[in-house]
């Protein structure tokens, strides 16, 4: 990351030029005048206490999820602009994974879920399924690929919510604290499947955490 300009440009995802934004009727603006860089590959970690503005930021790289008030600034995923992007290109090339996978899971059971995001692109129905099936694996879940969500610890179904967002092939997954709601086993298990997707599949990952045992193996 390069905080400020300060730092050599090297080869970049994700820029965020001087963006500064505001939520309706609030004088304090929530982002002023932030900047950074981050590296393709790289393993970001954003800390900070709540309400000082990770998940505002973040929120900006998915228009769906951007919320209301004035914004000014410059966000390039790729060299292009978010605001050129439609919807569905953002989908392909920058995952999101929220904290409570309740949010996120929508199937009735775990193979269906994870499938959902590619048929949604249009990706063929046999590709798909091989998505699926390497995703699962990914993130150690094949075995419970027939079973439902619902029977699933919370670990269990945010490692199902990650490997849904991988099997649409992103270049970047973006994670809003995904273990705040989960044990320390269950987080060791989150955190150990993001750490073998980088290995595996080269992706760019931001992460937003409190927990500072999550930080250590950033760059």
């Amino acid at each position: 990351m390069t905080a400020n300009g300060l730092s050599e440009k090297k080869n970049s995802i994700l820029e965020i030029n001087d963006l500064c934004f505001a939520y309706p009727e609030e004088k304090k603006r929530a982002l002023n005048h932030v900047s950074l860089q981050v590296e393709d590959g790289e393993f970001l970690v954003l800390c900070g206490k709540s309400g000082c503005g990770k998940s505002t930021l973040l929120t900006h790289l998915k228009t769906p999820l951007t919320p209301h008030g004035k914004r000014k600034g410059e966000i390039l995923f790729q060299g292009v602009s978010i605001g050129e992007m439609s919807n569905r290109e953002q989908s392909q090339r920058i995952g999101y994974v929220l904290q409570n996978p309740d949010n996120q899971i929508i199937g009735t059971v775990v193979e269906e879920d994870v499938g959902f995001g590619p048929e949604n692109l249009g990706v063929p129905t046999d590709e798909i399924w091989q998505r699926v099936e390497e995703s699962l694996k990914a993130v150690g879940m094949i075995e419970y690929r027939h079973h439902s969500p619902n029977k699933l610890s919370g670990g269990q179904k945010q490692r199902v919510a990650i490997a849904g967002v991988v099997a649409m092939e992103p270049k970047c997954i973006v994670m809003d604290e995904p273990t705040a709601m989960l044990d320390p086993v269950g987080r060791k298990e989150v955190l150990k499947t993001v750490h073998k997707l980088r290995k595996q599949k080269n992706v760019t990952v931001i992460l937003i955490t409190h927990y500072m045992e999550e930080v250590v193996d950033a760059d």
